[in-house]
């Protein structure tokens, strides 16, 4: 497949929702992870969106926050359309996105470290998301070499 990469536009967003509708289980927005963005604006230069002939294939955003007081990218959600999983669309979304990410020493997410340890991915042991997260779902990586030594904490919303 060829996908056609590009920035998530204002206009892309309420398909971009329904994408996420569709992938993820519904009271996905009480996750923590939602609460840290509420009233946040996502780093727009990294939110991208994957289309097939101007089909919305996929879907990754990114938003800021803090780790400890240390600024910190929460990659997430990432989502492929049922119809267009396993042909390496979500790696594609999140190698493009991460290697666009300049300006930003660390990136964490929320997800299973066995899918998010091909892109560097690791537990973070002393970071603290908000609760009910499962502390062995909260991952890393450096963006710059030894951007995690020493940042623990609990992750915060961004304060500008």
């Amino acid at each position: 497949m060829s996908y056609s990469l590009r920035q998530e536009t204002p206009d892309d967003w309420w398909e971009v929702e329904a994408l996420y509708d569709l992938c993820f289980a519904p009271g996905r927005e009480a996750l923590s992870s939602y609460r840290l963005r509420d009233g946040v604006p996502p780093v727009a230069a990294l939110c991208l969106t994957a289309r097939d002939n101007g089909t919305l294939a996929g879907a990754i955003r990114y938003w800021p926050v803090r780790v400890g007081g240390a600024p910190a990218l929460l990659l997430g959600p990432v989502a492929v359309h049922p119809t267009r999983q396993g042909e390496g669309l979500g790696a594609l979304l999140i190698e493009e996105s991460l290697a666009a990410a300049t300006g930003w020493d660390r990136v964490m997410l929320v997800g299973d470290e066995p899918y998010y340890g091909r892109f560097g991915f690791h537990r973070l042991d002393q970071v603290e998301m908000p609760p009910p997260t499962n502390p062995a779902r909260v991952l890393g990586r450096a963006l710059t070499p030894g951007a995690w030594d020493g940042v623990t904490g609990k992750v915060t919303k961004w304060d500008g």
